[in-house]
């Protein structure tokens, strides 16, 4: 089980939780970009990159036995911040479809690029699995 800790004096988080306390066996989830099964990056938008990304990244914890409820933390790399926080509610509304209303801890890092060039966004995370 894992539960959220949002302690008064950091404020109220939107979208995010800012400590997540959990027990269980940890799963360490690979950072995933919009690549298909064919090794190829899919989407041409953000948030058509971002559904994918979280997609395989959800693939990847139900293949470890998890589900999205067991996410504790993810760390999300930009290419464009501007881009991403513009797309925010496209952004909030894959999110709410792909997880739901469940918010880890969760980090958002610009950066100048991916490995693949094509690659608009890269989601990394850590997810805790009840024993």
């Amino acid at each position: 089980m894992i539960e959220p800790v949002n302690p008064p004096e950091l404020g109220t988080p939107r979208g995010f939780s800012h400590a997540m306390v959990g027990t269980g066996r940890m799963v360490l989830l690979a950072g995933q970009t919009a690549l298909n099964s064919e090794g190829r990056i899919v989407g041409n938008t953000v948030v058509e990159q971002f559904e994918q990304a979280l997609s395989n990244l959800l693939t990847a914890l139900r293949a470890a036995g998890g589900t999205p409820e067991d996410l504790a933390s993810l760390t999300i790399y930009i290419v464009d911040m501007d881009d991403y926080k513009a797309r925010s509610r496209d952004i909030g509304a894959v999110w709410k479809r792909l997880i739901g209303r469940h918010y880890p801890a969760l980090a958002g890092i610009g950066v100048n690029r991916l490995w693949d060039v094509e690659a608009l966004v890269e989601v990394q995370g850590v997810a805790i699995l009840p024993e």
